[in-house]
């Protein structure tokens, strides 16, 4: 298993992104599993340099989408459209024909519109007019919201949360870290002259070797328990969905090559568990429903023993 590409996109990524180390961790992490992100900050975190600095390494078809009220689901899609000289109708792909795409502020769109993404993030293609069309692998949603304003956005239903593998938050600079942003980009602008290090093929073919990293019978169990104990959980109403379950196993396979191991250790189970579980709880208090999931999955995390043995041994 060569996971030196990894590295590769990691070390481009940094070459604009300052600090947020865990963050494309994680990021490099879903794209791996074949799942999809949803970034939620406030404005000027860097959510969509994150994205274009992702698919700028990749040598792939990058989209785009910013999401308004008005938009339709065609826009996103496409539509068939009459051809007056040929005298038939012609399909005409949407920016979701791509191999990453960046649906930026999602929720101000309406739900009609949202739904859209639903077909092609769970079951990579795109059905119009009665006509399925497949999306070209690897085919990665990076969606971005806002957190604070609530004035003309639509939130995104729990379906549509639970096709997201990982929602996840830019940490903030220290300020050093913010210094050396200045100081980089006093001059240049790193994003324009970043060039890919590898291509859709080997994205494709990482995809299936995170498939092969080894996690152990134990840790399986021990993972497992933890979605099962979300749907036991007094301040939970519902828990993690047996998708959420398999998004959780491929996060901890991905996380573990992005670490540079061909198996899974506990750590890996502990450290996706927040991006990838928080989301998809729902909580009996709607009041501060985030901290309050936060709370609930930290006691689960600390309730359950942590398996301790050699997880490289097969």
């Amino acid at each position: 298993m060569d996971i030196s590409q990894i590295q590769e996109i990691k070390t481009n990524i940094q070459k604009v992104m300052i600090g947020n180390e865990k963050t494309i961790d994680l990021v490099l992490a879903a794209l791996l599993s074949g799942g999809h992100i949803l970034l939620e900050d406030v404005p000027g975190t860097g959510k969509t340099v994150m994205a274009k600095s992702l698919a700028k390494s990749i040598r792939a078809d990058f989209g785009r989408v910013q999401f308004t009220p008005d938009l339709l689901p065609s826009d996103v899609t496409g539509l068939n459209y009459f051809d007056a000289k040929s005298g038939e109708f012609v399909f005409s792909k949407g920016p979701a024909f791509c191999n990453i795409l960046l649906a930026d502020e999602i929720n101000r769109a309406t739900p009609k519109t949202q739904s859209s993404l639903l077909e092609c993030m769970a079951e990579h293609q795109i059905t119009v007019d009665g006509v399925t069309r497949p999306l070209e692998d690897p085919f990665f949603v990076i969606a971005t919201q806002n957190p604070l304003e609530t004035l003309g956005t639509f939130p995104l239903p729990e379906a549509q949360m639970d096709r997201f593998v990982m929602q996840l938050s830019m940490t903030a600079l220290s300020a050093g870290e913010e210094l050396s942003m200045v100081q980089r980009f006093i001059k240049d602008e790193p994003l324009e002259d970043l060039s890919p290090v590898c291509s859709k093929e080997d994205i494709v073919r990482l995809k299936q070797d995170c498939k092969n990293v080894y996690i152990h019978p134990e840790l399986l169990k021990y993972l497992v328990s933890i979605t099962q104990a979300t749907r036991n959980h007094s301040k939970i109403e519902n828990g993690v969905s047996p998708r959420g379950t398999l998004a959780f196993l491929r996060a901890a396979q991905g996380y573990a090559m992005v670490c540079g191991r061909d198996y899974v250790a506990p750590e890996d189970i502990k450290e996706v568990a927040p991006p990838v579980l928080l989301h998809r709880l729902s909580m009996n208090a709607a009041y501060d429903a985030r901290k309050s999931a936060q709370a609930a999955l930290s006691d689960i995390l600390s309730s359950l023993p942590l398996p301790t043995e050699d997880w490289n041994g097969r």
